[in-house]
């Protein structure tokens, strides 16, 4: 029987700086609500992408205290700064541990370390929260990672809300830790599906589907579901609904209304907002 367990830290939603950019009835951006993962033993523990700002990060690392576990490796499930940004603050706590990814995330990564894309996104949406220290990665191999004898095996799946996106599966555990493939009661990012980049999508899910989870982690989740692996179903007809609405959707607007009532439940229309500004009216990705 394993001696791992897993725990979830979910940072909810924090207020962005978006400018003259709001929802359609003037509510303010928000980010979603994301989900940091801790798998632990009896002494060690992997941390899986770590919070964004210095002040949720400093929360999640008192969470980490009150476990007693030290943190000897961070895994990043792909290159969007919401889940690594804050590793600098991790490493000041746990300044053994080391940060591991695999090698095309490493990659997208250092183009968003850029003192560029720092400040023109990220500074943008959030003055003065972003750690500023660059993070140095190890490409994982082949092995995977192994906490106290106990496997822990990143998949790449490609593109889903990103290039280059990843799994982390724990056989051990049944867990399979989802990053942005899968979306649990939340909006889906949809700025970088164009294309064939929701069929691609799809494609990960399928692979996600195929380990047998019992549970799935989705990076951004409403903090009030559990971690069901039903949400794979439920990400991919969320995909599908896209595809219906875009062609009778003549504006934004339209895209985003339909969407809204066909998943009225999901937190963070923000997001949707922005995807459909992004699908439908030539806003920008950065």
């Amino acid at each position: 029987m394993t001696q791992l367990q897993y725990d979830l830290f979910v940072t909810p939603s924090v207020s962005q700086s978006s400018g003259t950019l709001n929802l359609p009835n003037g509510d303010p951006m928000e980010w979603s609500p994301t989900a940091t993962t801790l798998i632990y033993g009896k002494h060690d523990a992997v941390l899986v992408d770590p919070p964004f700002t210095r002040a949720t990060t400093a929360k999640m690392l008192a969470w980490v205290e009150r476990t007693g576990r030290v943190i000897t490796e961070i895994y990043i499930t792909h290159g969007h700064g919401d889940h690594w940004l804050g590793a600098p603050v991790v490493l000041e706590r746990f300044p053994d541990a080391v940060v591991r990814a695999t090698a095309g995330t490493k990659a997208l990564m250092a183009d968003l370390d850029s003192a560029e894309s720092r400040e023109e996104f990220w500074g943008l949406l959030f003055p003065d929260q972003i750690p500023t220290a660059p993070v140095d990665v190890q490409v994982v191999g082949e092995e995977g990672l192994s906490l106290e004898g106990e496997s822990l095996i990143p998949i790449e799946v490609g593109h889903t809300d990103s290039d280059d996106t990843t799994v982390l599966w724990v056989p051990s555990l049944k867990l399979a830790v989802a990053g942005d493939v899968v979306y649990n009661g939340v909006h889906l990012s949809l700025a970088e599906s164009a294309g064939g980049g929701r069929d691609s999508w799809r494609q990960a899910l399928d692979q996600v589907e195929s380990l047998g989870a019992e549970y799935v982690v989705a990076s951004h989740k409403d903090p009030t579901r559990r971690d069901d692996p039903a949400d794979i179903g439920r990400t991919r007809r969320y995909l599908d609904d896209v595809d219906t609405q875009l062609p009778i959707s003549a504006t934004p607007l339209e895209f985003f209304e339909g969407m809204n009532r066909l998943h009225p439940e999901r937190i963070n229309p923000g997001v949707l907002w922005f995807g459909a500004l992004t699908l439908l009216g030539g806003a920008s990705t950065k």
